[in-house]
């Protein structure tokens, strides 16, 4: 399909994207990559008069690799993830997930921002950011703030960044231990019938932190404490496996579509989840 009219803007600062945002309110969007807004648009489930494109504004598409913190433009595309050598060793996690986007395609175009921003529940991004610990970096008429990545998302497509503030960066600690990301999909290019994210750290044979958090399996992006609790003080024996991946069944809340139908998601998820533990603790 055809998108509806709209006007577009190609600001050179950040300046110039807030005034067009305050000047037209709900009816102006931003767009970094387009690969989430704008097939949207072309199936008129959204509706933007006034579309504001990010590529020209400085500063934007920048990766800094710091020996506590990790620093992501909201322009940094799936591609300049996956091709940067310091990034990849100080978070292979994020390469590992990059590489499972889509196709090389979308990934050239595909941003980072993009794709945490719009509270798309299928998109791979929010989930594992939520694992890591993310924090992102929202800018608006009243100055910048921090949103932590776990209270972001509200509901499917309804976040906590407001309507005249733009998702700038997004800040990661530097991770540590054994890392996976999983993810089950009917094709490439698809969106996972469920994903999981985990970061490990093992001390002595027991692991001594576990984050956890899966994609695709509710309205929002589920971290969940509970599952990785249940491996705390483990050596991720059978138990452990199975206490974790009852406590995630318990968080999530999957609806039947294309995908399959509730159950079969419960199954997936589960045997998912149980896969990416298992690989970041030999990882560990």
């Amino acid at each position: 399909m055809i998108p509806a009219a709209f006007e577009y803007y190609r600001p050179k600062d950040m300046a110039g994207v807030l005034a067009v945002l305050e000047e037209h309110g709900d009816d102006a969007r931003v767009m970094a990559g387009g690969h989430s807004l704008i097939p949207m648009m072309k199936l008129r489930m959204a509706d933007v008069p006034h579309l504001i494109d990010l590529q020209d504004v400085g500063g934007m598409s920048d990766i800094e690799v710091g020996t506590d913190m990790i620093r992501l433009g909201a322009l940094v595309t799936q591609a300049d993830i996956i091709d940067h050598t310091e990034l990849s060793k100080a978070a292979p996690i994020l390469r590992e997930a990059a590489l499972q986007i889509a196709d090389p395609q979308v990934r050239y175009m595909g941003t980072v921002g993009g794709n945490v921003a719009n509270g798309d529940p299928g998109n791979d991004m929010p989930g594992l950011m939520q694992c890591l610990n993310a924090a992102f970096t929202v800018v608006g008429p009243n100055g910048e703030r921090d949103i932590p990545a776990c209270a972001f998302y509200e509901a499917a497509y309804v976040t906590a960044r407001g309507d005249e503030e733009v998702l700038t960066h997004v800040a990661i600690p530097t991770p540590n231990g054994g890392y996976a990301y999983e993810k089950q999909k009917r094709k490439i290019g698809d969106y996972a019938t469920a994903a999981a994210a985990v970061q490990i750290v093992k001390d002595g044979g027991i692991c001594v932190s576990a984050s956890i958090a899966m994609t695709n399996l509710s309205d929002t992006p589920v971290y969940s404490e509970a599952a990785g609790e249940a491996l705390l003080g483990t050596s991720v024996d059978t138990a452990a496996l199975d206490a974790s991946v009852a406590a995630m069944l318990g968080d999530i809340e999957p609806t039947e579509d294309n995908r399959g139908p509730v159950a079969f998601k419960n199954h997936v998820a589960g045997v998912i989840l149980r896969r990416a533990i298992l690989t970041a603790w030999s990882r560990a």
